[in-house]
């Protein structure tokens, strides 16, 4: 990277390679009346323009492995790679140019003209859910495409019934846009029988098997090739309608097809994220024990079902459904909605983040209507550690945890019980100080492959010591520094050198099979299998290594690199033995492991000022059970870019449609994103609890700090507010949103 060696996709060319441009839809619905392209088919340079009736592709995949209230099962009506029939939100692809260069495809798309008649436009999860709206899709009635639930429903209304108090909380978990730093781009070819599609992407295996349902081609028949990805966050994890057209016209024109997206393109069509109503309630005794939980909400799943929106928004949000508490009856009722927007799906946290965000907000909540500190509130309900392995009520399992000692070390290091006089400094300032906290849990790295799949493939080298592992991995990196730890991992096995090792996740000349980098499990899932693979090349050498020093195997040992007689100095090193025998000490190793609980608490400290409605993150603990850490400054890093994402959403970020379906914030001149120095004084601290669900005792940490930043954050906008005499806010923290808010009670 450092000496520009680095290929992202608009880096690849091939020989022959033509360019692709799309035409898209300039409003949110409309039928097609007619499209006219002979105008663009005779401008210079255009090789073909198609349009959906071209296309002989099958719909994009979603599918849930869940049914809904009553049994009912998921309605996909289907997604094309080109708009056929009508377009259902603004940026809906409607046709693909191709032609020998990208501005001649730019240019001829202008002479493509559209007929549409407009239709009625929903926006809002509100408007789609309105007796008589219109609907996205004729076969989706009411706009739903699953009504799901999760929990007892009897025992949780029995909870209530019971109850000594009520309490109550609806918030929304804004619509952001993921915005990663490389736009969407592809190169498509089709080689010898085999599609070839270059492209940003979290994983290949989990795009291959996506392609291979579209192209009706077994996955075998298709390399999905990348190297550097300017960021993932759950946007890349996904097949796009675009890479399908893309291959489809490079099989039919015989020719390399190359597209690369523009960033409006990524604002109006990639998938975006989030987009939930929450209800929440807790049904408590008199002396504030949770005895139920009631959430019921609704999410906007866009205008089409992407791959993992179902999921996201379903068992995404309630496989920690009760958090970290001890609470005896829970229930969950989420709506999934369509709309005339761009479709979503998974981002950082993967619908983790939304219960973390309706959880905690109604704990604070509820512990302010209660006069309890809010983090005695949640020690008084916390699930305690004799109690594990504890099975939620939702039906999942946490096999272990220390929430009150993580409290305890959070609430130390941020010196809790001293807020007060900070906030009296910060009013002599005439600011606003407030206080948040957030005790949240995860499910992560449970992946939808049956398994994950590696290989360790020796390359020859000159002397003993320059013998070189390359790693086959399905995980791709894109800022994650799996190269760094899975060489850690091989190193500590091995006795090699970390510049022994090479990593390799997607290329042409290699199939692996696997999950792709998502939900917080590449290195407990896929760096447990590296570390058993190299275990697995230990064991296999031992006979070669017997044969080499003509002993018996029962008398050898490895030690630091080398296998050894027993009791001598005769040995050889893994690297000879790997020269002597090419390919006898290679390794393909294929392993499974499943879901686990990284918790934490994280408290903040806000100042606002009154005047201007300038909020400052002041002070910010992060108290993390991530389990073993293998690189503590990339989970540092890790936490760092979480709680600045998490901060983004809280302070700056939503995405914005008019009633019309038209996106408003479109550009960087109209949605901000966080930058440097957003979130300062971080005091991020480990207290690690090992799980032994995976052989390396980790717990992942990628998306700890949006899911514990997200409530931390906005509990303490809302605490500052709350002392001005604001009753209810929710996000974004704009400046302008603070000081309107703050206006309004002086009227």
């Amino acid at each position: 990277m450092l000496t520009g060696r680095g290929r992202y996709v608009s880096d690849w060319n091939l020989p022959g390679q033509a360019h692709a441009h799309f035409l898209r839809s300039d409003r949110a619905h409309a039928e097609i009346v007619s499209i006219d392209k002979e105008h663009a088919l005779r401008h210079p340079g255009v090789l073909a323009v198609f349009t959906g009736s071209d296309l002989d592709l099958k719909s994009l995949p979603a599918a849930l492995p869940a049914r809904g209230r009553g049994g009912t099962e998921l309605i996909n009506p289907g997604r094309p790679a080109l708009a056929q029939g009508r377009v259902r939100f603004a940026g809906d692809a409607v046709a693909l140019i191709v032609a020998e260069s990208a501005i001649a495809a730019h240019d001829a798309a202008e002479l493509i003209a559209v007929e549409y008649r407009d239709l009625p436009v929903v926006v809002s999860t509100g408007d789609a859910l309105a007796a008589g709206a219109p609907l996205v899709h004729d076969s989706v009635p009411g706009n739903i495409v699953l009504d799901y639930e999760s929990g007892a429903e009897a025992q949780a209304s029995e909870a209530f019934r019971k109850a000594a108090r009520v309490i109550d909380l609806t918030v929304d978990i804004s619509r952001v846009v993921g915005n990663p730093m490389e736009p969407r781009a592809c190169l498509a070819a089709y080689v010898s029988d085999q599609y070839h599609l270059y492209t940003c992407t979290q994983g290949v295996a989990i795009m291959r098997n996506q392609l291979s349902a579209v192209l009706g081609v077994p996955p075998e028949r298709i390399r999905v090739i990348a190297e550097e990805v300017g960021g993932g966050f759950g946007v890349r994890f996904n097949l796009y309608p675009e890479y399908c057209a893309a291959l489809f016209a490079a099989k039919r024109l015989g020719r390399p097809v190359k597209w690369t997206g523009t960033r409006s393109e990524v604002f109006l069509a990639d998938e975006q994220a989030r987009d939930v109503r929450s209800r929440g309630e807790l049904a408590l005794d008199a002396s504030g024990r949770i005895l139920g939980m009631r959430f019921d909400m609704v999410a906007n799943l866009g205008a089409y079902l992407a791959p993992t929106g179902p999921f996201i928004n379903t068992i995404g949000i309630v496989n920690c459904l009760s958090g970290v508490y001890d609470v005896p009856a829970t229930y969950a009722r989420i709506r999934l909605a369509l709309t005339n927007t761009a479709p979503m799906a998974a981002y950082r946290g993967a619908g983790r983040p939304i219960m973390s965000y309706a959880l905690e907000r109604l704990m604070d909540h509820a512990a302010r209507e209660l006069g309890l500190d809010p983090a005695e509130f949640r020690r008084r309900n916390f699930i305690p550690k004799d109690k594990f392995p504890y099975r939620i009520a939702a039906g999942f399992e946490y096999d272990c945890g220390d929430f009150a000692g993580v409290l305890d070390t959070a609430l130390h290091a941020s010196s809790w019980k001293s807020f007060d006089q900070r906030k009296a400094e910060s009013a002599k300032r005439g600011k606003l100080r407030g206080l948040g906290i957030a005790t949240y849990i995860e499910a992560t790295g449970a992946g939808f492959a049956p398994h994950d799949q590696v290989e360790l493939r020796w390359e020859g080298g000159g002397n003993d010591s320059d013998g070189r592992i390359t790693i086959y991995a399905p995980t791709h990196n894109h800022g994650q520094g799996h190269e760094t730890t899975f060489a850690q991992l091989l190193s500590g096995v091995l006795g090699l050198p970390l510049e022994s090792f090479r990593l390799r996740t997607a290329g042409p000349e290699f199939y692996i099979a696997g999950n792709a980098t998502g939900g917080s499990r590449s290195l407990l899932a896929v760096g447990s299998v590296v570390m058993l693979a190299g275990q697995e090349m230990v064991k296999k050498g031992m006979a070669l290594a017997a044969e080499a020093l003509e002993a018996a195997v029962a008398d050898i040992e490895f030690v630091q690199g080398r296998y050894r007689i027993k009791g001598t100095d005769r040995a050889i090193s893994i690297q000879n033995l790997s020269r002597q025998r090419p390919g006898a000490l290679d390794i393909q190793y294929q392993n499974k492991f499943g879901a686990t609980f990284p918790n934490g608490c994280h408290i903040a400290e806000v100042e606002i000022e009154p005047e201007t409605g300038d909020a400052e993150i002041v002070s910010y603990v992060a108290c993390d059970d991530a389990g073993n850490i293998i690189n503590h400054q990339i989970v540092e890093g890790q936490m760092q870019g979480g709680l600045t994402q998490g901060a983004g959403q809280v302070f700056n970020e939503l995405a914005v449609y008019d009633r019309s379906g038209q996106l408003l914030t479109g550009s960087f001149m109209d949605y901000a994103m966080p930058r440097a120095g957003l979130v300062s004084g971080i005091k991020l601290i480990d207290h690690p609890v090992p799980t032994k669900l995976n052989p390396l005792g980790a717990k992942g940490v990628g998306e700890a700090g949006v899911t514990g930043s997200m409530p931390a954050l906005m509990n303490a906008v809302v605490d500052a507010l709350r002392q001005a005499g604001v009753e209810h806010f929710e996000m974004p923290a704009t400046p302008a949103r603070l000081w309107e808010a703050l206006q309004k009670t002086k009227q």
